[in-house]
């Protein structure tokens, strides 16, 4: 699937709406219209509310995913300080996401960084689930490769994610992770295309993280560096019926290149030592990296992926962006081939929605045609 994130409002004031103003005209009374009240939430949603305990604003409407089909999403952002005091500490966030479609896709999840008093500790946290008419190719990149492989499975998947991050010195912080993933397939129409492998696999992992964050804004970045090293171990021990370990790792640096424009680069890595399930197999493709390729349909024990992206503010609250980028998957570092790595590049259009949020809507190409349309909220990297 390639990854469409939108969301869905968990709070008793999602629309803060303005209280209703009196205009006199021909000594008539008159109250605001919804319409506009509605347009003046709109025109407010990004105007920056320092003096707002929690900042939350929620957008939402029809879409059309190459994937998901014609569907209805809603997507909510929310920002906070832990401090309200300390207006040097970067806002926490948090976004929901919920989104149905007519192939009888259905997401529900959140997300969010948490930032402590002084930054001292971060909590990062991903929630999710969804059930999904998908489509599979078998596993590796030879099998990826061949549109014929194609077959339908239905899937339903959760997961769980945190780290909870100590800082050590400015910008640098290392703590504990945990990660629980659920998957359950049905209905494959090709069920050797598994190798013998369960079609329901559960999964429980534990692990480290080691972070360096020197953005200005974790939403939004406009400078600084990022990196993410991540250790998750899954051992027999801890009831896995496939026992591996898994390193990711992701580094990206922003850098302001002309008045409006932003250059920014990203490489990611993931790394499965010992025996993963074909669920927990490297994928290729969501709405984060190699957008438009169909999230899935490559998928090996490792994969590796690379872009670049030009960000430019255009007027008010819009903006574009470009990118290009590769990646390739493979199941061990010998059977890298170059004419193995797979192109990627797209076009998007960007929105501000709140302050340093935005709603992004982005079409990705690939390989022999391979294309996708994208809708999100926060950049994707």
């Amino acid at each position: 699937m390639a990854g469409i994130s939108f969301a869905t409002p968990r709070h008793s004031e999602l629309f803060e709406f303005p209280t209703d103003t009196i205009q006199h005209k021909d000594s008539t009374v008159r109250k605001r219209s919804f319409f506009n009240k509605f347009l003046d939430y709109f025109n407010d949603a990004n105007k920056n509310k320092k003096h707002k305990k929690f900042d939350f604003s929620i957008i939402g409407g029809p879409h059309y995913s190459t994937d998901t089909k014609l569907g209805l999403g809603l997507v909510a952002a929310g920002l906070y300080r832990s401090d309200k005091n300390d207006t040097i500490l970067p806002p926490s966030n948090v976004s929901l996401f919920g989104d149905v479609s007519t192939v009888g896709f259905y997401l529900l999840g959140i997300r969010g960084t948490h930032i402590f008093p002084q930054d001292k500790y971060r909590l990062d946290y991903t929630l999710y689930f969804y059930s999904f008419p998908s489509k599979f190719w078998g596993m590796g990149y030879d099998m990826g490769n061949v549109d014929a492989n194609e077959t339908d499975m239905d899937r339903w998947q959760a997961q769980i994610k945190a780290s909870f991050l100590f800082k050590l010195t400015d910008n640098l912080y290392l703590g504990p992770m945990v990660a629980y993933d659920y998957v359950h397939g049905k209905n494959l129409e090709r069920p050797e295309l598994l190798e013998g492998m369960d079609l329901t696999t559960t999964n429980y992992g534990a692990g480290f993280s080691l972070v360096y964050d020197s953005r200005d804004v974790l939403t939004n970045p406009h400078k600084g560096y990022y990196l993410n090293i991540s250790q998750c171990f899954r051992p027999k021990f801890m009831g896995n019926d496939y026992a591996f370990s898994t390193t990711d790792l992701r580094t990206s640096y922003y850098h302001p290149v002309w008045k409006g424009g932003l250059l920014a680069g990203e490489f990611r890595g993931m790394f499965n030592f010992g025996n993963p399930s074909w669920s927990m197999m490297a994928l290729l493709g969501n709405s984060y990296s190699m957008r438009g390729y169909y999230e899935g349909r490559y998928r090996d024990k490792h994969k590796m992926e690379g872009q670049i992206e030009l960000r430019q503010h255009i007027w008010k609250r819009n903006g574009i962006v470009a990118w290009i980028g590769a990646g390739t998957v493979f199941n061990k570092f010998s059977a890298l081939r170059v004419n193995r790595v797979l192109p990627n590049y797209g076009i998007g259009y960007r929105w501000e929605f709140k302050k340093n949020v935005n709603v992004r809507l982005d079409y990705g190409f690939g390989k022999n045609g391979q294309s996708g349309f994208l809708f999100n909220i926060n950049e994707a990297f």
